[in-house]
Order: C-alpha cells, then sequence, then structure tokens
C-alpha cells in the first residue's frame, strides 16, 4: 500500500515542502476544539493534526487505515492519555449515530471514490449541533495544478481531484453543505479548513 510505504518519510515530506501551511491549519483546526469534546479524526496519517488535537479536547479517537502510518501517530501522541488509536476504513465507519462532537478529516477528501458517501457516514455520527471539519491541500489557482500534488498521484496516492479555493466550496454546496465556513492557512501548498456544523 503507498501510505505504509512512505510512512517513514511523511513527516519529512510535509515539513520540508509545506511546513508552513501546515503550522497553520493544524492551529485553525485545534483553535476550534473545545475541552469537552469528544472527537474522532478520520484518515490521522502519522498524526500530524493529532498533535494539536489532542490537548485541547476531551477525548480523541484517531483511525487511518494504514498500520504504519497509526503507529507512528501514536508515538506522536503516547504522552496524551485521551487518545486512542484503532484501525478504521474512512469509506466504512462503525461507529453508533450521535456519538461524536467533531469528526476531522484531513488532506483525504481528494482520495476518495465517493466523497458523498464519507460526508454522510460524518453527518450521522455528529451529534446534532456538531462540526465536521476537512482540511484539504487546495492550488492557488485552477490553471496551477500543483506539481507536488501530481508527484504523489504518479507515486501512487491515487488523487481524485484537486481543488482550487472556489472549486473547494462549489464542491461542498453541490454536496448540500451550503453554510459551511472556510479558513485558508498560506503556504506554498495553502490548506482550506472546511468547517460544516450540523
Amino acid at each position: 500500500m503507498f501510505w505504509d510505504k512512505i510512512a517513514g518519510v511523511y513527516d519529512f515530506i510535509e515539513r520540508t515542502y509545506n511546513g508552513k501551511a501546515n503550522r497553520g491549519a493544524i492551529r485553525i483546526v485545534s483553535d476550534l476544539m473545545d475541552p469537552e469534546d469528544n472527537v474522532l479524526e478520520c484518515a490521522c496519517g502519522t498524526g500530524m493534526f493529532s498533535e494539536g488535537i489532542a490537548p485541547k479536547c476531551k477525548k480523541l479517537t484517531a483511525t487511518d487505515f494504514s498500520s504504519k502510518m497509526l503507529k507512528r501517530a501514536e508515538k506522536k501522541c503516547r504522552k496524551y492519555d485521551n487518545c486512542s488509536f484503532e484501525f478504521a476504513d474512512i469509506t466504512s465507519l462503525q461507529y453508533t449515530d450521535n456519538s461524536f462532537d467533531k469528526v476531522v478529516a484531513a488532506n483525504v477528501i481528494h482520495l476518495l471514490d465517493d466523497p458523498q458517501a464519507a460526508m454522510k457516514d460524518f453527518s450521522r455520527i455528529v451529534k446534532p449541533g456538531g462540526e465536521i471539519i476537512i482540511p484539504t491541500y487546495i492550488n492557488k489557482s485552477k490553471v496551477s495544478a500543483n506539481k507536488a500534488a501530481t508527484l504523489f498521484d504518479k507515486m501512487g496516492a491515487g488523487f481524485k481531484r484537486q481543488f482550487d479555493e472556489e472549486t473547494y466550496k462549489e464542491f461542498f454546496a453541490k454536496l448540500g453543505y451550503e453554510g459551511a465556513e472556510y479558513i485558508v492557512a498560506g503556504g506554498r501548498m495553502p490548506c482550506d479548513v472546511a468547517v460544516i456544523r450540523i
């Protein structure tokens, strides 16, 4: 699997190529957490966002379908006693309805064959009044397909779509999430954090 293969170098690539955007996005997401929140993080990868979320919430359940990524995330967050790590597929979540205050799924929506099904599942497991938070890398304009995204795709990441700021908003609007808030963390490849209130 592609994500198992790059688990050992993923953090280095993210820091080196897009550190500014990542730091900004992590800050944005962590600021959205409340001390009493029970949070589900899907596709947590090596724990880049997990490290920012864990100290700000009551409980974090971080999931991924790459065992090697998950192992790295767990190691990063071992100092937090409010975290659990579970092997799970974002396209087949087994959590009960209204289980979480917030769901975070960072840098994964563009990889899914059926993002609408994932969003429907997120909406199911988030409590009424909760939030779905989807940070995603975007291109700076429609004409500037990012070289890093293209390279990752050629390596086997399996990109299904790319966004710029406008098409990212259109994407969620077409799925029925009209009232979302968008906060952009600038950098070489900006990260647009969609905040959808349920």
